[in-house]
């Protein structure tokens, strides 16, 4: 099991703390810090994934509940309509995000905002969220929407403006958190539904025209 780097500065404090209350004869605090260690580590893992589906499939960013699939339009992302795929990222979920789509990088821009629960219908619009926008070879563009939560600290994304992206590598993380929205034109067909589980980088959510007819 990987566990991604952000993870240290949350996770010392408590082995720290864990190892000073050995030393100093506290046996049962030592195991209840790093216990703490050990549930915020969790919050970090990073499993590896094996890409489903064939090599134009539109993969899941995140792993979670699908709360919401809806039809949007994103002048952020780019003209024209698109589909919305929302996914709820809850205390139990894998925290690290995962590249959709292979491509290029063309947008990726951080918003302050506030940090009202994820599941709110309006967090999309007033939280702390990062906006990646990677064109595909064929030049459709994905967007990928990290969205902070109520217990969220911050967003974190790798990718930077010019990039080249895999599917499945590395994209990002929620500290502690929360939602992410990955927007596909609206010609794709959505394989996920309102209920389900997905899995980053490995659970197909929509196929191109081409690969769906």
């Amino acid at each position: 099991m990987r566990f991604a780097r952000e993870a240290r500065p949350f996770v010392l404090p408590f082995a720290l703390a864990a190892g000073l209350l050995v030393v100093f004869g506290h046996p049962y605090w030592a195991l209840a810090a790093a216990a703490v260690a050990l549930a915020v580590l969790l919050f970090f893992r990073d499993p590896r994934r094996v890409p489903g589906g064939p090599d134009d499939a539109v993969l899941a960013a995140a792993d979670g509940l699908i709360t919401r699939v809806e039809p949007a339009e994103d002048a952020a992302v780019g003209d024209g309509n698109y589909q919305r795929v929302v996914t709820f990222l809850s205390v139990f979920d894998v925290h690290v995000q995962k590249v959709p789509s292979a491509g290029k990088v063309i947008a990726s821009s951080y918003t302050r905002g506030r940090k009202v629960a994820a599941f709110r219908e309006d967090a999309g619009e007033v939280n702390e969220q990062h906006l990646t926008v990677v064109e595909r070879p064929n030049g459709d563009r994905v967007g990928v929407r990290q969205i902070a939560g109520l217990l969220a600290r911050r967003v974190v994304c790798f990718l930077g403006e010019g990039d080249a992206v895999e599917r499945a590598q590395p994209m990002g993380l929620i500290k502690f958190g929360s939602r992410v929205d990955v927007l596909v034109p609206a010609s794709y067909r959505v394989m996920v539904a309102k209920g389900d589980r997905v899995k980053n980088g490995q659970t197909v959510i929509a196929l191109p025209p081409e690969t769906a007819s």
